[in-house]
C-alpha cells in the first residue's frame, strides 16, 4: 500500500473531506488532493502531524511495501463501500465497527436458537402465579379439601420453582447473546455484500412476523374476554379459573411476540433500522438505567404487597400489569431522550 492510499484510508476512517483534513494540517486542499493522487508527497513536518492526528506511527506512512493481511484487505474494501454509500448508513462521519460476513451469520442463528428460550422464561415468568392465584381461590371457596395457607403455600412454592427456573433460562441463554450487545449500542459497519443477504432474509421472514405478530397481540387482548365474561356470571368459582385463563394467554400471546421479534430484530440490528439506527442507538443507552430501576421498584413492591397484606391475587397481577406498564413508560421515556438529543 502506497502513502497516497494510506492517506486516503486513514481520511476516510474519520469520515473526513481533503478539505477537513487539509484545515487540521493547515495546508489547501489541492496540497491533500496531490498527495492523494500520488503527485507529491509531504514534507516531512506534515508526515509527523498526520501520525499525530490519525494515531500511527510515522513508519507506516512512510513505508510503501507494507503487506496487508486478508483481513485487513476485506476490511478496507468495505470500508470504501461504506463510505462511498455513506446515505445508505445512519452517522457516516463516525467510524463504525466492522462486523464480518461469518459473524453476522452466526449473530441471526445464534438470535434464533436463543429467542425461543428467552420467550419460555417470560412465558414463565408470567405464568407463575396461576398456581397461587387458583390454589388460594378454590381453597376459600371450600372447593379443594386442604387449608387456605396450605394451598397458598403450595401455589408459592410452585412460583418459585418457575420464577427460578425462568431467571436461570434467561440468565444461561442470555449469556450466549452477550458478545453481540455491541450491535444495540455501536454504529456498524457490515461487510460488503452482507446487508444485501440480510435483506433477502428480512423479506423472507416478513409474512411470518406479521402473523407472529397478530397471533400475540390476539391473544394478549383475548385474554381478557373470559375475565370480563365471567363478571357478568357472578359466579365466585369461574372468576378465580378466569384470572389463570388470563394470565396463560397473556404469558402464550407474549411468548409469540418474543420469538418473532428476537428474529426480526436481529436482521434490524445488522441493517440498522427500526430501533437500531444511530440516534434510537443513543436514546437506548440514555433510559437503560430507567429499566434497572423500573424493574427493582416492581420486584419491591411485589414483595411488599405479597408478604404483607398476604393478597396472592393482588400480588400476581403485578407482573403483567408491570409488564404493560413498563412497554408505554419506556416508549415516553425514551422519546424525550431522543427529543434531547435533537436539541
Amino acid at each position: 500500500m502506497t502513502m497516497a492510499e494510506k492517506i486516503i484510508r486513514l481520511r476516510k476512517g474519520r469520515g473526513w473531506s481533503q478539505e477537513e483534513l487539509a484545515g487540521q494540517l493547515e495546508i489547501s486542499r489541492q496540497s491533500v488532493s496531490k498527495w492523494e493522487g500520488g503527485v507529491s508527497v509531504p514534507e516531512l513536518d506534515k508526515i509527523v502531524r498526520m501520525s499525530e492526528i490519525f494515531g500511527v506511527t510515522t513508519d507506516y506512512l512512510l513505508k510503501e511495501e507494507q503487506e496487508e493481511t486478508a483481513q485487513e484487505r476485506k476490511e478496507t474494501e468495505t470500508e470504501d463501500f461504506f463510505y462511498k454509500n455513506a446515505d445508505a448508513f445512519e452517522g457516516g462521519g463516525v467510524k463504525p465497527r466492522f462486523v464480518s460476513a461469518e459473524e453476522a451469520a452466526r449473530f441471526m442463528e445464534v438470535t434464533e436458537k436463543v429467542s425461543k428460550w428467552i420467550a419460555l422464561g417470560v412465558f414463565l415468568c408470567i405464568v407463575s402465579p396461576i398456581c397461587l392465584i387458583t390454589f388460594g381461590g378454590l381453597a376459600e371457596l371450600g372447593i379443594l379439601s386442604f387449608s387456605e395457607n396450605a394451598a397458598g403455600g403450595i401455589g408459592l412454592v410452585i412460583l418459585l420453582v418457575l420464577v427460578a427456573a425462568a431467571v436461570a433460562i434467561l440468565i444461561f441463554h442470555g449469556f450466549k447473546l452477550s458478545k453481540y450487545e455491541y450491535l444495540e449500542k455501536e454504529a456498524i459497519l457490515p461487510e460488503s455484500g452482507i446487508i444485501q443477504q440480510v435483506k433477502e432474509k428480512e423479506e423472507a421472514f416478513e409474512p411470518r412476523f406479521r402473523m407472529g405478530i397478530m397471533a400475540g397481540v390476539t391473544l394478549c387482548i383475548g385474554g381478557a374476554i373470559p375475565v370480563v365474561t365471567v363478571a357478568f356470571l357472578e359466579d365466585p368459582f369461574w372468576e378465580v379459573l378466569s384470572v389463570g385463563v388470563l394470565l396463560l394467554l397473556v404469558a402464550c400471546g407474549v411468548y409469540i411476540l418474543i420469538r418473532v421479534g428476537m428474529i426480526k430484530g436481529s436482521y434490524q440490528k445488522l441493517l440498522q433500522e427500526g430501533d437500531y439506527t444511530r440516534k434510537n442507538k443513543e436514546a437506548s443507552r440514555a433510559v437503560s438505567a430507567f429499566a434497572g430501576f423500573y424493574w427493582c421498584m416492581v420486584t419491591a413492591v411485589f414483595l411488599v404487597v405479597f408478604f404483607r397484606t398476604e393478597n396472592g391475587k393482588a400480588a400476581g397481577l403485578i407482573w403483567p400489569v408491570a409488564g404493560v406498564l413498563f412497554a408505554a413508560l419506556y416508549t415516553a421515556v425514551k422519546g424525550i431522550a431522543m427529543r434531547e438529543k435533537k436539541k
